[in-house]
């Protein structure tokens, strides 16, 4: 099944949980990982996987190696995903309980934090300061932010919590072959 069908009975079912009506594309995917250092045996965290785009892509460029957690709220999305990747930690949670979430897998720190949470999430919770917790020093966190709504409220707010968090962040390029064009705001350790 395609992820549009998945994605939109979601968010016709749960729309302050779920981002987008639709996935992400390859350009945007790639924006997101291309920070990232996958070298090795990283372990790399998913915040808000969906329908999972960017654990697809992830689980390519680790090919096996390293840790690979997944973070979904939603349920039918998380089962989806699992289903999907078995090689993968699938976790049916709240990415604002990041650093309980990893202490039960065993978890301390990561080395990269992908996030396509909505702005929902970020209200609800300091997810930049709950993935500063877990980043390990050099470690890089990457969030989707939309282009038609950057100049709101919570876009603003969204990239001062980063900020606060981690000193400077890079705002990357638009990805115009994203519907809607999107960026990727780049945060290090």
């Amino acid at each position: 099944m395609s992820d549009s069908r998945p994605l939109l009975r979601e968010f016709l079912r749960a729309p302050t949980s779920v981002a987008t009506l639709t996935a992400s594309s390859d350009a945007l995917v790639a924006a997101m990982l291309a920070p990232l250092e996958l070298d090795g045996d990283p372990v790399v965290v998913e915040l808000g996987a969906g329908t999972g785009r960017v654990t697809d892509a992830l689980a390519r460029a680790l090919g096996g190696r390293g840790r690979h957690v997944a973070v979904e709220l939603n349920p039918a999305l998380a089962a989806r995903l699992a289903a999907r990747h078995p090689g993968v930690t699938v976790v049916p949670g709240d990415a604002g309980d990041l650093p309980a979430l990893l202490r039960g897998l065993g978890i301390e720190r990561v080395d990269a934090v992908s996030s396509l949470l909505p702005w929902v999430a970020w209200a609800a919770a300091p997810i930049a300061r709950r993935a500063g917790a877990v980043l390990a020093p050099g470690g890089t966190f990457t969030q989707v932010s939309l282009l038609p709504t950057a100049w709101m409220p919570p876009a603003r707010r969204q990239l001062a919590a980063l900020r606060a968090e981690f000193g400077a962040v890079t705002v990357g390029g638009p990805v115009w072959g994203n519907l809607p064009p999107a960026r990727v705001l780049v945060a290090r350790r």
